[in-house]
């Protein structure tokens, strides 16, 4: 979720890509207010963590330095708040790029606020359009979730991003790591469904059985929330 000023917006391929896994999509509203997103969490099955601007350095305790890009802080303290709802009521979770970052820095670990100032890699992390195509790979831990979703070893992924997990949580594990080392997927083993990807498998996902995959799997725990009757057809995903 992008918001400016007055306006909220969120690309329609990540809508579409929960639509075609069965799911309902749904935009929440950028609040942070407490009973607001307690309701969120009774209506919506999941959470899908989209793409945005940088997380603001202070909430993994540093100064921003100039390489860090805009920021919005009201967005940061909505989903962070959201996020502790959702871990504390055990409801599916899927970051997207700034998603990942989110997940990551919401359970306490720390970002790399610009991949090229600070590590120096020359992989392609920052692809021109198209998004369609992978310009990477990324190998896959065995036992993490993304593998039982996926079964391989290795994707190509599509890569847009500047900012990327550094220090992961002491919760969360590695489920892919690029050939530079940076981590390109997490999970949480102690949640029913945790998972982040750095790259963007919205884009991905019309030719790209596996990132239709993803989206299936997270829509289909979503749609096995604990809270909702076990013939629920569909599942809302905020």
């Amino acid at each position: 979720m992008d918001g400016e000023g007055s306006a909220l917006k969120l690309r329609r391929n990540y809508a579409d890509a929960v639509l075609e896994a069965g799911g309902v999509p749904m935009l929440l509203p950028l609040s942070s207010r407490p009973e607001v997103l307690e309701e969120a969490a009774r209506v919506c099955g999941g959470f899908l963590f989209s793409g945005g601007d940088d997380i603001h350095p202070r909430y993994f305790g540093e100064d921003m330095l100039q390489c860090c890009g805009a920021v919005e802080l009201p967005r940061d303290e909505m989903e962070l708040a959201l996020l502790r709802i959702a871990l504390r009521d055990d409801k599916p979770v899927l970051g997207i790029c700034r998603g990942i970052q989110t997940l990551n820095v919401g359970l306490g670990g720390a970002l790399y606020q610009d991949l090229r100032e600070q590590t120096g890699t020359r992989l392609c992390h920052q692809q021109k359009p198209p998004y369609s195509f992978g310009v990477h790979k990324v190998v896959l831990e065995e036992d993490s979730l993304l593998y039982r979703i996926v079964g391989k070893r290795e994707l190509q992924v599509n890569s847009m991003h500047h900012q990327a997990v550094r220090d992961l949580a002491p919760s969360l594990r590695a489920a892919a790591v690029s050939a530079d080392g940076l981590v390109e997927c997490l999970w949480r083993p102690e949640s029913r469904f945790f998972l982040g990807v750095q790259w963007h498998p919205e884009y991905l996902r019309p030719a790209d059985e596996d990132a239709a995959a993803l989206f299936r799997a997270f829509v289909q725990a979503a749609g096995q929330d604990i809270s909702q009757p076990e013939d629920e057809e569909h599942a809302h995903i905020g």
